[in-house]
């Protein structure tokens, strides 16, 4: 038998203390809430002395009451710990691939960062990596994820009619799409 370092019997310790079923979730949503209300400023601007600031008091207060609804639902605080340990490998995994792309491109001051076509293909992938995720992550009725009832539907109705019609529907608009969004200059308006 293997015998257990402290460290780990201190994160065991942390788990039953609630950290990371509770303190943790409740931290990241209120972060979150909080951020994107100072960023909106849906509650308005106060002026104090002059200077216009936003209304922090409201903002902490949603956020706070936002995030206690959310750890309240055991379901959403599962989620948000599924999905949020995905999206951290999905992150590692992109910077994995960044280092070994970065291995064979020249040192700049600015550092390397994909440019053009790839940048866009880049974002791409990681969009539909955690589109997957969250439909990884969110169960039926039955326990099964919604990806792999998604799936699981088209591959037995894959050679239906209907089906292939909105794949066809589908591809039409991603490449109407691609040639109305074409990359050459945008003319501007004239005012007269």
């Amino acid at each position: 038998m293997v015998e257990q370092s402290v460290f780990r019997g201190t994160i065991d310790f942390l788990g039953k203390l609630g950290i990371y079923d509770v303190i943790l979730p409740f931290l990241l949503v209120f972060t979150i809430v909080f951020a994107i209300l100072e960023k909106t400023k849906i509650f308005g601007m106060e002026e104090i002395e002059g200077k216009k600031y936003p209304r922090k008091n409201l903002d902490a207060m949603v956020a706070f009451v936002i995030a206690f609804f959310v750890i309240a639902s055991s379901k959403l605080v599962e989620l948000i710990t599924q999905v949020s340990s995905q999206v951290v490998i999905l992150l590692l995994l992109s910077i994995l691939f960044l280092m070994l792309v970065g291995s064979f491109h020249k040192e700049t001051q600015e550092g390397f960062f994909l440019s053009g076509g790839w940048n866009v293909t880049f974002m791409v992938i990681m969009f539909v990596g955690i589109i997957a995720i969250f439909l990884n992550a969110i169960k039926t009725e039955e326990e099964q994820s919604w990806l792999s009832f998604i799936m699981d539907f088209i591959s037995t109705k894959w050679n239906t009619d209907w089906v292939a019609s909105l794949i066809l529907i589908g591809v039409i608009i991603g490449f109407m799409a691609y040639v109305m969004g074409g990359s050459g200059p945008k003319k501007e308006k004239k005012t007269e």
